[in-house]
C-alpha cells in the first residue's frame, strides 16, 4: 500500500512536470519577452553626424566628411583565442598602431595559458581561500612578465593592438577598429567577411575654408580619463568623439548627434527603438568674406612691413570687427609672420594675450574727470609737461597749445590726462612736487575703466578667457602712466568691449554665436546680455564721442579712415620692451600702435579694433605710424564702407 502511494506520487509529479513543460514550450514568446523587459539592456549605433557650424550668412564653415571606418561586433560565446584569430586576419591587412606593453602583457597571457605558472601553489591557495581577489591574482602575473617575453614581431604587436581595441569599452558597443582605411584596405575586409567585422561610416570634421577660425571653432576627440565620469553622467560612450575645446566643446550639447538606439533581446538580437539624429547647427556671427578680408588684409601689411626699416620685431598683427549694439562679433584675426615668410593663425591671442594700447584708452580714462568734476568742459588749459618729485619730465608727444575735453582726445593730450590725475589725488600741480598717491586712487581710475570692459573679462563665449595684466606698484609717476593708457595691460577683445560701450553706453556681453537651429527650428538666439551700464551721464559720455569723432576729422586720426566718414576713434600709441636674445633681462624698447573706433558715429553699425605690437623700435617711431595701426585701418574701413 506505501509503495503504491509513492509511485501515484511521482507518476502526479512527471504528470505536472510535463504539462509545465508543455506550457513553456508553448509559450516561448511570452517568457522570451519576459526575459527581454527583464534585461533591459540598450546599445547604441555608430557615432551620428555633429551639427554643422555656420556664418551669420548661412555659408557652410565647418560640416562633416563620412571616414571608412571598420567596427567589430562581439559575437555570442565567442572564445578569446578566436577574437586573437580575428584580430590576426586584420592584422595583415590594417595599417594601425603596434600595442602598448600592457597590450602585449595581455596578448602573452592568453597565449600562455593565462599565464599560470606565474603564480605559486601558495598563492592559488590563498586566492581559493578568498583571502586574495582575482584582481590582486592578474596584478602579480602581469608584474611577472618580463621584456623578454614579449619580444614579438610587429605583425604581432599589431595583432595585440587590434584585440585590446575589439574588447575596449561595453561589451555589446560596436568597438571601433580603423578610421581613415585607403580603398584597398577597406575592400580587402569587406570581401573577407570577417566574422563579426563590419565597414561603416563614421564622421570627421572638414574645414570648408582651411585653417581660417579653425582654432576658434576647435578640436573634435576623444573622451579623456579626466572627463570620464561628466560624459558618461550625459550618456554618452567612452568610445564616442567630443568637442574637447573651443566652440566644438562650448556648444556640445547642442552639436552632438544623437546615435540610434538599440535594444538587446535576449539571443543578442537588437531592436531599433530610436532613429539617428544628426547634430543641431551652430550659425556664428562671423562674416566669413569680411574674417579672410580681414586676414588678407593683416598680411599684406606685415610683408609690406618687411621692406623698411625698423621693423625686424614686427611679427604680429590684430583686427576685430563687432556690431556695437549688439556686442556679436563679425571678425576675429590674428596673424604671425613667421621667420621663413608663412603664416600662422593667432586669432585666440585676442582673447588671452594683452598689450599696452596707450592713448587709446583715453576715451575711458577722461571719464574720470567727468564724474568726480576735476574738469569743467569746454575750459582751455596750456598743453605742457609735468615733472614730479624724483620722476623724469613728461609731456604730450607734441605742444599742442591751448587744449580743452574735447581737442584734448582729438590730439592726443598727455598733459590734459595728468592734470585728471594730479587733481585726482587732492593736489594742485607744482613743478617737482610729490603726489603721495594711493591704492583708493589707482581704484578710482580702474573702477571707470572696468565700467568700460577693460580688465574684466568680455563675456566672450571661448573658454580660457583671460584679462589684461593690472600693474600692482602703487607710484606717483604709475598713476600718471595708467591715465595715459602706459601702464595696464589689455586683451584686443577687452578693447573691443570697450569701444562698444563708448559707443553705446552700456557694457554688453561679446558673442560669437548667433542662433543654434535643428532641422525644425531655432533652440537658441544670442540676446544681447548688459553687463553694466557706463558708470557715467549722457552728457559725458556724449561729448567723449564728439571728441573722438574730431580725432578723425582733424585729429591724431585724420589720416586713418577715408575723409568724409561719420566715423568716431581714438589713436593709440604705446611704448613696449622685448626680451630680444632669451636671457630674461628685457633690453629692447619697441613700440606699438592701436586704434579702436565705430562709425556711423550717430547710430553704429561696425566697431573695430586694430592692434599692431612692436611695429617699430623707440627709435624709429615714424615707422610705426605708416605700417601700424594706420594703414590696416584704413584699408579695413575702407572694404567695410563699401561692401557693407
Amino acid at each position: 500500500m506505501k509503495k503504491k502511494v509513492i509511485y501515484g506520487l511521482l507518476i502526479a509529479f512527471f504528470i505536472i512536470c510535463s504539462f509545465k513543460l508543455v506550457s513553456i514550450l508553448k509559450n516561448k514568446e511570452y517568457y522570451t519577452k519576459l526575459l527581454d523587459e527583464k534585461t533591459n539592456i540598450y546599445v547604441y549605433g555608430i557615432s551620428a553626424p555633429r551639427g554643422r557650424i555656420l556664418d551669420c550668412n548661412g555659408k557652410v564653415l565647418v560640416d562633416n566628411i563620412g571616414i571608412k571606418t571598420i567596427y567589430y561586433n562581439k559575437i555570442k560565446g565567442i572564445t578569446k583565442s578566436k577574437e586573437l584569430e580575428i584580430a590576426g586576419l586584420l592584422a595583415n591587412i590594417l595599417s594601425v598602431d603596434e600595442a602598448t606593453i600592457d597590450e602585449l602583457k595581455e596578448y602573452y597571457l592568453i597565449n600562455n595559458n593565462d599565464g599560470k605558472y606565474l603564480i605559486t601553489d601558495e598563492e592559488y591557495k590563498l586566492f581559493e581561500e578568498r583571502k586574495i581577489t582575482k584582481e590582486e591574482i592578474d596584478i602579480k602575473k602581469r608584474a611577472r612578465i618580463t621584456e623578454d617575453m614579449l619580444n614579438y614581431s610587429s605583425k604581432e604587436k599589431t595583432q595585440a593592438h587590434i584585440y585590446s581595441l575589439m574588447n575596449k569599452g561595453y561589451i555589446y558597443s560596436k568597438k571601433k577598429i580603423a578610421s581613415n582605411l585607403t580603398e584597398e584596405e577597406y575592400a580587402k575586409i569587406i570581401e573577407s567577411k570577417i566574422p563579426g567585422i563590419t565597414g561603416e561610416l563614421s564622421w570627421d570634421r572638414i574645414y570648408l575654408y582651411g585653417d581660417t577660425l579653425k582654432n576658434i571653432f576647435g578640436r573634435i576627440g576623444s573622451i579623456t580619463k579626466e572627463t570620464k565620469e561628466y560624459y558618461l553622467t550625459k550618456d554618452y560612450e567612452l568610445t564616442d568623439t567630443v568637442g574637447i575645446s573651443y566652440l566644438e566643446n562650448v556648444y556640445e550639447d547642442y552639436l552632438r548627434g544623437k546615435k540610434a538606439k538599440y535594444k538587446v533581446g535576449s539571443d543578442y538580437t537588437l531592436t531599433l527603438l530610436e532613429e539617428e539624429q544628426k547634430g543641431n547647427d551652430l550659425i556664428l556671427s562671423i562674416d566669413i568674406d569680411m574674417q579672410i578680408k580681414t586676414e588678407e588684409i593683416l598680411k599684406d601689411k606685415l610683408i609690406l612691413a618687411k621692406k623698411y626699416g625698423n621693423t625686424e620685431y614686427f611679427k604680429d598683427s590684430y583686427a576685430l570687427v563687432s556690431d556695437p549694439l549688439t556686442g556679436s562679433i563679425k571678425a576675429i584675426s590674428g596673424i604671425r609672420l613667421n621667420d621663413d615668410n608663412t603664416f600662422s593663425d593667432i586669432s585666440l591671442n585676442n582673447i588671452n594675450k594683452s598689450y599696452t594700447i596707450g592713448s587709446a584708452v583715453k576715451g575711458a580714462t577722461i571719464a574720470v574727470g567727468y564724474k568726480y568734476k576735476l574738469i569743467e568742459p569746454g575750459k582751455y588749459i596750456n598743453d605742457s609737461c609735468v615733472k614730479l618729485l624724483f620722476v623724469p619730465q613728461k609731456c604730450s608727444f607734441k605742444k599742442l597749445g591751448k587744449v580743452n575735453d574735447l581737442t584734448a582726445l582729438s590730439n592726443s593730450s598727455n598733459y590734459y590726462q595728468y592734470m585728471i590725475a594730479i587733481k585726482l589725488t587732492g593736489n594742485t600741480y607744482t613743478p617737482n612736487m610729490k603726489l603721495n598717491a594711493t591704492k583708493e586712487h589707482f581704484k578710482k581710475y580702474r573702477e571707470m575703466l572696468s565700467s568700460f570692459g577693460l580688465g574684466v573679462k568680455t563675456g566672450i563665449d571661448l573658454p580660457n578667457e583671460q584679462t589684461g595684466i593690472m600693474g600692482k606698484t602703487i607710484a606717483d609717476d604709475l598713476l600718471l602712466n595708467l591715465s595715459i593708457g602706459q601702464y595696464d595691460t589689455y586683451t584686443p577683445i577687452e578693447v573691443l568691449q570697450y569701444i562698444n560701450s563708448v559707443a553705446t553706453g552700456k557694457r554688453i556681453k561679446l558673442s560669437l554665436m548667433q542662433e543654434i537651429k535643428s532641422e525644425e527650428e531655432t533652440l537658441l538666439e544670442n540676446k544681447s546680455e548688459v553687463l553694466n551700464n557706463v558708470d557715467l551721464d549722457k552728457e559725458s559720455l556724449d561729448r567723449i564721442k564728439e571728441g573722438m569723432k574730431l580725432v578723425l576729422s582733424e585729429g591724431t586720426g585724420k589720416f586713418y579712415v577715408p575723409q568724409g566718414l561719420n566715423f568716431a576713434g581714438k589713436t593709440g600709441t604705446s611704448e613696449s620692451f622685448l626680451d630680444t636674445n632669451n636671457d630674461n633681462i628685457v633690453d629692447t624698447a619697441t613700440i606699438s600702435s592701436t586704434f579702436t573706433g565705430f562709425y556711423p558715429a550717430d547710430n553704429p553699425k561696425f566697431s573695430i579694433v586694430v592692434i599692431t605690437p612692436n611695429v617699430s623700435h623707440k627709435n624709429g617711431k615714424t615707422d610705426a605710424f605708416y605700417f601700424g595701426a594706420s594703414k590696416i585701418t584704413k584699408e579695413l574701413v575702407t572694404f567695410l564702407s563699401n561692401n557693407y
